[in-house]
């Protein structure tokens, strides 16, 4: 039988590879039972070597703290790129869709390329000013109070002029994905803000790196079954995307 160092061997490696890990899959893989594997990563959350989630374990503090925008573009760029080109051959001509603020989403905004008749509504201002040389695409910019970290606004002037609308597709970008809380952001005023977007879209896609996963920030968006698909990159675990296809989400890797 394998010892208590093995397992922890094991789990630290694996956890360094994949990111996240799931109880039930490290039962499976090291042949002990659920009480054990929760044991082994308490004494290693203990030493500060991982994180422990419901279900789980992370190499990432489940705890969101808030992060300048340029600061957040810097991680996980090559995944980004690759989920905003994915999410951009979603974007027809003539359509009209909610692009909300983030790295990912700006990533998405500048995959899409010239369209005729596309109507884009942003909260984001980066957002806007990377769409805003095509002249075949109407950008409609909601005000409201300017929160810099995320150079986005918000707030109930937005949410307002978001009433008067309603859209085919709503493309989020969000700070943590937790199969039991559900989609959160950094900022409260920020989530109400999405949370209305979500209200007047016909579809809700989801743009998220694979470290999102299992993370929690302070403002609850909305829960999973207000979503349709997501968007992410192979670091995901195959036990998560179990769950949320489960769920009705279709998710996409990239």
């Amino acid at each position: 039988m394998i010892n208590l160092a093995e397992r922890h061997q094991f789990i630290l490696n694996k956890l360094q590879k994949e990111g996240n890990l799931n109880v039930v899959e490290l039962c499976n893989e090291l042949k002990v039972s659920s009480v054990t594997i929760r044991k082994d990563l308490k004494l290693l959350e203990d030493k500060n070597l991982l994180f422990r989630t419901h279900g789980g374990a992370t190499l990432y503090n489940p705890y969101i703290v808030d992060r300048p925008v340029n600061e957040k573009e810097k991680h996980q760029s090559a995944e980004k790129m690759h989920i905003g080109a994915a999410a951009a051959k979603l974007v027809s001509d003539h359509d009209s869709i909610i692009i909300a603020s983030g790295t990912t989403v700006l990533a998405f905004a500048r995959n899409i390329h010239q369209k005729e008749g596309l109507t884009v509504i942003t909260s984001a201002l980066n957002v806007a000013l990377e769409l805003i040389q095509f002249p075949g695409i109407e950008v409609l910019q909601l005000g409201g109070l300017l929160r810099k970290t995320s150079s986005s606004v918000m707030g109930s002037y937005a949410e307002n002029i978001l009433s008067d609308f309603f859209c085919s597709k709503l493309f989020l970008g969000v700070d943590g994905i937790d199969l039991d809380f559900g989609l959160t952001t950094t900022n409260a005023m920020e989530a109400h803000l999405n949370r209305e977007m979500i209200r007047v879209s016909q579809k809700t896609i989801v743009l998220a790196d694979s470290t999102k996963f299992g993370r929690r920030g302070f403002g609850k968006i909305c829960s999973l079954d207000e979503i349709d698909q997501i968007i992410t990159d192979k670091g995901v675990s195959a036990h998560v995307v179990k769950e949320l296809e489960s769920a009705g989400i279709t998710v996409t890797i990239v």
